[in-house]
């Protein structure tokens, strides 16, 4: 049988090599059911429990290589017989303990416990209005909520208020033309058949400066 390997160390005489799994059942008891109901949340990582010697040839070096790895706390790759069909691609060096005894000279006793770590899912997306299509990971699609829609809806309201924006800014234009009018000297008079217009217009235009402010902040908005 093939020694096991972890990264490019052969680990030669291993005594004891045990796979662990857990399914990663949540017993949940459901009133006027017998029995237990298994709700699975996903398995756990697989776990390897390894013990055996290192050989008095290598056993200083291969100790000092196990305790490296072991203290970086790296993801190291593991490959042996007992994991051929979990397609375990990493693992970490979750325990490890050496034991060197008397009367064997040279002989090193070790135990490692070796746990999966998985790759991580890719991260959700959320992008800004038009686009919301990020959030079907959440499950809203199994709500019956299309989060497409969502988007397209919030891109219309979107263009909307741009609209609505552009209206005002035109409006204030306006006012601030029918204010620089009213202050002209030739139809400032009494006798202006324009004239009591030409006051309102003022008078609206003297909001001009607090209209101003509240479009800013609606701008921000």
């Amino acid at each position: 049988m093939p020694a096991p390997m972890i990264d490019d160390l052969e680990l030669a005489a291993v005594q004891i090599l045990r796979h662990e799994a857990d399914a990663g059942f949540a017993r949940q008891r459901v009133a006027g059911l017998d029995g237990t109901l298994h709700q699975k949340l996903g398995r756990r990582s697989h776990r390897v429990l390894i013990a055996g010697y290192l050989l008095p040839a290598t056993a200083e070096a291969d100790l000092a290589e196990l305790q490296k790895k072991a203290a970086s706390g790296e993801e190291v790759s593991f490959v042996a017989d007992i994991t051929t069909a979990l397609e375990v691609e990493k693992v970490v060096i979750e325990q490890f303990r050496a034991e060197q005894r008397v009367g064997r000279s040279g002989q090193i006793a070790y135990a490692l416990v070796l746990a999966e770590s998985p790759p991580l899912p890719p991260p959700a997306e959320l992008s800004s209005f038009g686009g919301l299509g990020g959030l079907d990971g959440f499950g809203l699609g199994d709500l019956g909520f299309d989060p497409g829609a969502l988007g397209d809806v919030l891109g219309e309201i979107s263009d909307l208020a741009g609209d609505v924006m552009g209206a005002v800014d035109a409006a204030l234009d306006a006012v601030q033309q029918l204010q620089a009018l009213a202050n002209l000297a030739d139809l400032g008079n009494f006798a202006n058949p324009v004239k009591p217009m030409l006051d309102k217009v003022g008078e609206l235009g003297s909001l001009a400066g607090e209209f101003s402010g509240v479009l800013d902040q609606a701008r921000k908005l």
